[in-house]
């Protein structure tokens, strides 16, 4: 379940990304669409950060590391 909203937020993340530049080439940066799409993706990417944590703590998402 977390893997799949992590996905999902990251789904999201790019929807944003891409919104905001559609919005900045459209726009041309005289309106604030394009930091309002800067707020939702920096909000995004916190979340993201918590399900990742959240996912690792509970043992949902396993951090392996190949050794070298």
């Amino acid at each position: 379940m977390l893997k799949f909203l992590i996905v999902l937020v990251l789904i999201a993340i790019i929807a944003s990304l891409a919104s905001s530049f559609f919005f900045m080439m459209k726009d041309e940066g005289s309106r604030h669409r394009v930091v309002n799409g800067l707020i939702v993706r920096v909000s995004l990417s916190a979340l993201l950060l918590v399900l990742i944590g959240v996912a690792a703590m509970t043992g949902n998402l396993e951090l392996n590391a190949p050794p070298f």
